[in-house]
């Protein structure tokens, strides 16, 4: 997770895509990050992603929950909302999940209702349903779920399974997974959205902008004005946006301002 992927970690770039989260929680070691997060841990540590869910669960008070691994290069914020839209289409499933190209259901590229993931913790710490009995409890009653495999709590749940035609899903669990992700951000097509991303990561902000608006105004005003008027305007733009404590509109009615300039200034010089 601390790893980097266009300048930012992996985790930091799975907390981007779960900006309009209520409360994020995220199972590991304390660490710097982009936004606010309540930490928790599993026993013991690194015991594995049914433990960090047996940890994590009971800081969580909402009715829903999206269940992250923390090295999901791709996620976005639509990739989360199309899933949660699956959940809201039919009340009564118990959540969502991406399914890869190969078939694979990915349980932690996923939404859940938080009532059945409790109740299914229950289950498994008092052997309800089973032959072997129940689980030991850990420090603090948690379940002893350390390397029992997640599918034990999430297999037996209904879930709708949406297809993962963006890769969205995609994980990196190797150096190559790794590798591949770095080139991935860099191919024409991404690169622009990825930048801006990061950047707006960067500086804390979470504003939709039109971006080829901005595009055409730093074309017109690099070629009506003078190249180096192209960054500069646009830097305007934005400036006088965030004193006007606007959002998108604001940005747009501002850049139709500097646009219809710049079109007036190059119609001088013929």
């Amino acid at each position: 997770p601390g790893l980097r992927i266009g300048g930012r970690t992996l985790l930091d770039r799975v907390l981007t895509a779960c900006v309009g989260a209520r409360t994020t929680v995220v199972v590991a070691e304390p660490r710097p990050v982009a936004r606010p997060v309540v930490w928790a841990r599993e026993e013991p540590p690194g015991g594995g992603p049914l433990a960090a869910l047996d940890a994590g669960l009971p800081l969580v008070t909402a009715a829903r929950l999206s269940l992250l691994s923390a090295d999901l290069p791709f996620l976005t914020p639509a990739a989360l909302a199309r899933l949660h839209a699956a959940l809201d289409a039919d009340p009564t499933k118990d959540g969502a999940l991406y399914v890869d190209a190969d078939g694979r259901e990915q349980y932690l590229t996923a939404v859940y209702r938080t009532a059945p993931l409790r109740e299914g913790l229950e289950r498994l710490g008092s052997g309800a349903g089973s032959t072997s009995g129940g689980l030991a409890n850990g420090h603090d009653g948690q379940v002893r779920t350390c390397g029992l495999s997640l599918r034990r709590l999430l297999g037996p749940l209904d879930l709708v399974r949406v297809p993962d035609e963006e890769r969205v899903s995609f994980d990196c669990d190797t150096w190559e997974d790794l590798a591949v992700a770095q080139d991935r951000i860099r191919e024409h097509g991404h690169v622009l959205d990825e930048w801006i991303t990061a950047v707006k990561a960067e500086l804390g902000i979470t504003l939709d902008v039109d971006v080829r608006l901005l595009l055409d105004l730093a074309r017109d005003a690099a070629h009506g004005v003078d190249r180096p008027a192209a960054p500069l305007t646009t830097f305007l733009v934005g400036y006088a946006a965030g004193r006007a404590e606007g959002g998108p509109e604001a940005v747009a009615e501002a850049a139709r301002k500097a646009e219809a300039l710049a079109t007036r200034w190059a119609a001088e010089a013929k």
